[in-house]
């Protein structure tokens, strides 16, 4: 689906009001609960943790993220997406940055080693894989969900074929990984899930 088409989708309310009745995204909050145990971010209570959610949509997980009291980035390439996602955040009294951006178009530069954890949530875009990787914090975790294709299916630019997306983590060290049904009531479509912690 082009950009435009999610704006009219979220300008509809539609889109939001599915993302944000929905809950926080179950690994998500599985991964967040094994970080807050986890000594390296322990270290340094006094630091802020990190948090990018790339292809945010309207911002169920990353609201959710600045209610556990990480600091938050969100981006999105749907401004009526981000809008919601500021809308909400201010009704919370959450500070969060959320910004407008094309990910194909490589308009948010991913910071080198910023971030604690790097979240791609049911959005797929391959050549995204590397840069999120590069912007995880020694230490830090990439959670990646995607669809991946049926028995009989080819992959597409939006479905992954099963067994890919652990390919694109060799050399981290891989917490988490699953293939199968959708553990997230907002999706229905089988998936594939990978918590992976940086070794460098």
């Amino acid at each position: 689906m082009e950009i435009q088409d999610w704006d009219k989708r979220y300008c509809s309310r539609e889109r939001a009001t599915e993302d944000l009745q929905a809950a926080p995204n179950p690994l998500l909050i599985e991964t967040v609960e094994r970080l807050a145990r986890d000594p390296w971010l322990a270290r340094d209570p006094k630091r802020p943790r990190q948090a990018l959610d790339l292809a945010s949509g309207a911002g169920r997980n990353a609201l959710w993220l600045a209610e556990q009291g990480w600091n938050v980035t969100a981006v999105d390439g749907s401004a009526a997406a981000i809008a919601i996602l500021r809308e909400r955040a201010a009704e919370r009294g959450l500070n969060l940055d959320a910004r407008v951006a094309d990910l194909e178009k490589d308009e948010f530069p991913i910071e080198r080693a910023a971030w604690d954890l790097v979240a791609i949530l049911y959005y797929l875009q391959r050549n995204l894989f590397e840069a999120a990787k590069r912007g995880v914090a020694p230490g830090g975790v990439l959670i990646g969900i995607a669809h991946i294709t049926e028995p009989g299916e080819e992959p597409t630019p939006h479905r992954l074929r099963r067994g890919e997306l652990e390919t694109y983590f060799a050399g981290w060290e891989i917490v988490h990984h699953y293939e199968g049904a959708s553990r997230d009531a907002a999706h229905q479509r089988p998936v594939a899930e990978i918590v992976a912690r940086s070794c460098s």
